[in-house]
């Protein structure tokens, strides 16, 4: 009798266990968006809608990186962690992921941020109906969109938000190489996403008042369309140009041109070598 009950729960979990490599992964970058966002934003919502009294600027700057931190390692061993469709879409550029994953990287990444702002609304949705009078506003100092999404500040002009995301990523970029490169000082590893979430406090906190330094496509965009389609409005891409991606295109577009080509520069040669040696080494910026 035993036996052959042990017999029927190893089926089951043999029927239940994903077989698909890709179908893992996929999942492995949805839950990691998932985590990201309803943790991450979550810190946002808990130091708006207590407006202040349950936190504010240094926990929604500590908060955040450790969320990236944590989908890292909850994911890092299946997917790589990116959690990110630029990120995805830079391994794609260097050689390190086929292009026919990019497309199921990218809709799993998008899903799970949404999927992440929807969970989050549910957790908040009686502090948010409480919050302005049942109100769902975008600007003013009952606003609440900002919970989900990134946006600019009344002063930013065009191409200071532009310019503004350029030179958040270029830091990004330069500080992820250095950390990446094997001639460098180096980081253990297993402590890699400790850094990155060091490195997404230090730039939330020196270049984060602009424009909220997203510098990431789902964490972004996903987010933003759940609330235009939960009761904010499509006012929502109106109020806040998205600079994200485009600025994400030129550096990336820049650096591959140069490690393809030979820059002339050492350090840029090294890229190709040294950045993303394993999947789990891959880096993302959420915030």
């Amino acid at each position: 009798m035993q036996p052959e009950m042990e017999q029927k729960k190893k089926s089951l979990k043999q029927r239940l266990v994903l077989k698909n490599s890709l179908a893992k992964e996929m999942l492995s970058e949805f839950l990691g968006t998932f985590i990201m966002i309803v943790l991450g934003c979550g810190s946002v919502a808990q130091a708006v809608l207590s407006r202040g009294h349950f936190g504010g600027i240094l926990t929604i700057n500590i908060g955040f990186p450790m969320a990236v931190v944590m989908a890292i390692y909850a994911t890092g061993g299946v997917s790589g962690g990116h959690i990110n469709p630029a990120v995805s879409f830079a391994l794609c550029l260097f050689g390190r992921m086929k292009w026919s994953k990019l497309p199921f990287y990218m809709g799993a990444q998008f899903l799970g941020a949404f999927a992440g702002a929807a969970t989050l609304f549910g957790i908040y949705y009686d502090a948010l109906m409480s919050f302005a009078d049942g109100k769902l506003l975008i600007t003013g100092e009952n606003a609440t969109a900002q919970i989900f999404a990134t946006y600019p500040a009344p002063y930013l002009s065009l191409i200071n938000a532009f310019a503004d995301q350029v030179v958040a990523t270029m830091f990004l970029l330069i500080i992820v190489f250095a950390v990446f490169d094997s001639r460098n000082l180096g980081v253990p590893r297993g402590l890699q996403p400790i850094v990155i979430g060091l490195l997404i406090v230090v730039i939330a906190s020196s270049l984060g008042m602009n424009s909220g330094c997203a510098m990431n496509p789902a964490r972004d965009l996903s987010p933003r369309l759940f609330t235009a389609l939960a009761g904010w409005g499509f006012e929502v891409f109106t109020q806040a140009p998205c600079f994200v991606l485009i600025s994400f295109m030129i550096l990336f577009f820049f650096f591959s041109h140069c490690t393809a080509r030979g820059s002339g520069y050492p350090y840029m040669d090294t890229l190709q070598l040294h950045f993303f040696p394993h999947p789990f080494f891959c880096c993302n910026m959420s915030i």
